[in-house]
């Protein structure tokens, strides 16, 4: 623990077929790959300038050696059955470890960019949570100054809903907040944009 703060990326394993499944309707499971590498490979970037210790949660295994080693952040295997306990036990894991600051992103996020992750933690000297809502109605980052269970708890994930839901909870808990602004999820071909480019 080089920090007083952590920011954990949770990554799908990039196996053909098992990524990016929205996308790989319109344009095939090879080029959804193809793209999910690149927005790992983005999400590495980004993350690699934060100032603050890192952590990559896997969904389904921890390899030795893969394509994405270059990450050269610690690996961790995502437990539970749903996304929210998944995240709630990374974030747990992190709290345990003494982190005054925990702040978790996926790797969907093209938008994403190292200032905003950067203010993310800022924002968490004055606020309990800091949010940032992605266009599909979900979240692309979430970060606290403590662990609150509560917020991975009764939610459709993958729905409209979970970012409003969580804002709810939120409230309910009297915790004070912080928005980041909305950002697009690439979940299908209409949300390529810039990375269009790259299915040449």
């Amino acid at each position: 623990m080089n920090h007083d703060s952590l920011l954990i990326v949770f990554a799908k394993n990039p196996e053909l077929g098992k990524v990016k499944t929205r996308l790989a309707k319109t344009i095939g499971n090879e080029k959804a790959l193809m793209i999910y590498l690149k927005l790992l490979e983005h999400t590495h970037a980004i993350a690699d300038k934060v100032f603050a210790d890192k952590a990559v949660f896997y969904s389904e295994k921890v390899q030795d050696f893969d394509i994405l080693d270059y990450y050269k952040f610690p690996k961790f295997l995502q437990k539970g059955q749903s996304l929210g306990e998944r995240m709630d036990r990374a974030i747990g894991q992190a709290f345990g470890q003494q982190y005054e600051k925990v702040v978790i992103i996926g790797s969907d996020c093209f938008e994403l960019t190292t200032e905003l992750i950067e203010d993310a933690l800022k924002a968490l000297d004055d606020t309990n949570v800091v949010i940032g809502p992605a266009e599909d109605g979900g979240y692309y980052l979430l970060g606290m100054d403590r662990h609150y269970p509560h917020l991975f708890k009764n939610k459709n994930w993958s729905s409209e809903d979970v970012f409003l839901d969580t804002l709810l909870d939120i409230k309910k808990l009297n915790l004070s907040y912080s928005l980041l602004p909305t950002l697009n999820d690439v979940d299908e071909e209409k949300d390529l944009g810039e990375l269009r480019k790259h299915l040449a």
